[in-house]
């Protein structure tokens, strides 16, 4: 029974990561009704998501070290806390400020605290199947727009943003504490160590935490790595975020809008799926390059959509792509370091990419207030995506144990 565990680690991760990345990442669904009410600008708004990415980002890399020094089910349960928390500030915010620090600072915080110790566990418990492992672990965040997007549109419907948020926040946090407590590390046995060929360049385990930091992020590994995934972020996180609006915008109703989440979401699934198989048989770089490609020819697209039908198609389309690529890199970083840095290592990693994704809420909130509409987020958006391949292509090739294996520049 030990060695099947890794399958309920999975299970338990993928409806957390529903949970958490639905809740947190609900607010484009809350951006019309929360302007309408208060009369807050939309760039306003969207900047509490961005706030949200930076900190996520920062904090995901204080909360991947922590999960390397105690595991990850504490730092699960506290993320639980101020998830809910934040929401329910959120749901009582009387100023912009108010709100932007509630939903950026400590939904955040708790965002942060979600990806990589949860990615770490999950990795330390397949030798085979990896990819596949990993891929459903972060299903959840796939599911999520078909499950907790339309629920605060059908409750903003009912009982009006706050009430929704609120009641999101409750269901949350009773969902997330009992399933955190079932994530436990792998036996030692499953998690390799020495035998990684990265070890050879990276202070050995229980070494001072500057050391191992200063050592991975010096890495060209790393660098490849960690600007790849702020590349990819940067390119599809304002396109993800105000497809609602501009869906809108072009004459559909909130339901039907939001709902292009949702085609996203089974998009996604399919895509972790699918990307995932065919990593374990090509190999990920080949994957993540052709995933990244599909994604800015699809970012791009969006600039002769005006039907809701073409909507759905390009959701279907995009869904796929970045559904499929985002958790190979965690995958990848196995590939190049050993299991008792992978919570430093994704914690890094996941720092970057959300500091990429914090420049799409804003900004395309500010193209939309400054010329009127989303034309040029799309053809930026696309322009970065063509730049995350363009680095993804020069991923080196992991070590094999007879090769040397580079050491920090």
């Amino acid at each position: 029974m030990e060695r099947h565990y890794g399958w309920v680690i999975v299970a338990a991760g993928a409806v957390i990561t529903c949970v958490a990345a639905g809740s947190m990442f609900a607010l484009p669904v809350y951006l019309q009704p929360i302007a309408d009410d208060t009369g807050w600008t939309r760039a306003g708004i969207s900047g509490a998501m961005t706030l949200g990415f930076v900190v996520m980002g920062i904090a995901g890399f204080f909360w991947g070290t922590l999960s390397d020094r105690i595991g990850a089910r504490p730092v699960l349960l506290i993320a639980t806390l101020l998830l809910g928390l934040g929401l329910l500030l959120s749901s009582r915010a009387s100023s912009l400020l108010m709100f932007q620090l509630s939903y950026g600072g400590l939904i955040g915080a708790a965002g942060g605290a979600f990806f990589a110790p949860l990615m770490a566990t999950t990795i330390g418990w397949f030798d085979k199947h990896r990819s596949l492992a990993v891929s459903l672990v972060s299903i959840g965040g796939g599911v999520a727009p078909m499950v907790v997007t339309p629920l605060a549109s059908i409750l903003i419907e009912q009982i009006g943003w706050r009430s929704a948020m609120f009641w999101i926040a409750l269901g949350a946090a009773a969902i997330i504490a009992p399933l955190a407590l079932l994530v436990r590390p792998a036996p030692a046995a499953a998690v390799g160590g020495a035998a990684d060929p990265a070890a050879a360049a990276l202070p050995a385990e229980g070494s001072p935490l500057t050391d191992r930091l200063g050592a991975i992020m010096r890495t060209p590994q790393f660098i490849v790595l960690a600007g790849t995934f702020f590349l990819c972020c940067a390119a599809h996180s304002g396109p993800i975020f105000h497809t609602v609006s501009y869906a809108m915008l072009c004459g559909a109703t909130p339901l039907a809008a939001a709902s292009i989440y949702s085609v996203e979401g089974v998009a996604g699934l399919f895509g972790r799926l699918f990307f995932g198989l065919t990593a374990d048989r090509l190999g990920v770089k080949r994957v993540i390059v052709g995933g990244l490609l599909l994604q800015a020819a699809g970012i791009f697209t969006y600039i002769y959509v005006g039907e809701l039908r073409d909507f759905y198609l390009l959701a279907a389309v995009l869904g796929m792509a970045y559904g499929g690529v985002m958790p190979l890199y965690g995958v990848l970083a196995r590939d190049y370091f050993p299991a008792h840095v992978m919570g430093t290592v994704l914690g890094g990693i996941t720092m970057t990419s959300s500091i990429g994704m914090a420049f799409g809420p804003v900004g395309g909130g500010w193209i939309f207030d400054s010329f009127g509409d989303y034309h040029w987020l799309y053809i930026s958006s696309a322009a970065i995506g063509l730049a995350a391949a363009a680095l993804a292509l020069a991923f080196p090739q992991p070590a094999r144990p007879s090769e040397p294996v580079p050491q920090p520049a």
